[in-house]
């Protein structure tokens, strides 16, 4: 039997619908593709960058540019006190200042921010990590709502993170999945804390990209909309 989440995984537990500040943008399906990223990052500000073994979503690294308290740690802000937001930058960031420049471009309060290294997996083993992310925890109620960005550093275009919204039992809808691209320069926000995710990495050789947390907010949303896709 194909492994599907049930009402016992953790992910079920994180709170859904509270007062905190959103973005309309994100409202209708809980993400938004971006216009892809005009200029590559050198493959040096992530190849050196130093990886802790920190499992999500699969067979995974993950190198912090930025923490809680500035230390290399891919622990949640919880563990430290505090919400997902006022980070510090690591030792990491100066490692890579592309990366580092492309966050504080953004102008919102930001949280983690980390690049992954996933090994390939297959669908089927990608279901079995499928979850929602707790963004919010300590997250005082009348302030933005934490959602992540992601920016592919490495090209894999026959790679994809599946999203799904929530059905009625509170577990992962099949009818709303949908598909984001991974190849270079691939960009999105998403309310990860809303959808259930995990990515199908179709490749030979680790695949790479940049996440960010970022307050909901008129910077964010300002961002954003200046990125959206050129309509035709």
């Amino acid at each position: 039997m194909t492994f599907w989440p049930n009402q016992d995984h953790w992910s079920v537990q994180i709170p859904l619908h509270t007062p905190h500040q959103r973005l309309d943008v994100l409202t209708p399906t809980g993400l938004v593709q971006l216009a892809d990223a005009t200029s590559v990052v050198p493959a040096e500000e992530w190849e050196r960058l130093e990886y802790l073994d920190w499992k999500s979503g699969g067979d995974t690294n993950f190198a912090p540019l930025a923490s809680a308290d500035g230390e290399l740690d891919c622990r949640g802000f919880w563990d430290k006190g505090k919400t997902d937001k006022d980070a510090l930058w690591t030792s990491n960031a100066a490692i890579s200042p592309t990366l580092r420049q492309y966050v504080e471009d953004i102008g919102a309060n930001f949280g983690r921010v980390r690049v992954i290294k996933l090994e390939p997996q297959d669908r089927e083993s990608a279901i079995r990590n499928i979850h929602r992310d707790d963004n919010n925890r300590f997250n005082p109620e009348h302030e933005g709502w934490v959602v992540r960005t992601w920016l592919e550093l490495t090209d894999n275009p026959d790679s994809y993170m599946i999203l799904m919204d929530n059905g009625p039992d509170g577990l992962p809808d099949p009818a709303t999945e949908v598909r984001m691209p991974l190849h270079r320069g691939s960009r999105f926000v998403v309310d990860t804390q809303r959808l259930w995710h995990v990515v199908v990495h179709n490749g030979t050789a680790p695949r790479y990209a940049l996440i960010t947390s970022c307050e909901s907010g008129p910077a964010l949303d300002g961002w954003i909309d200046a990125r959206l896709p050129a309509r035709v």
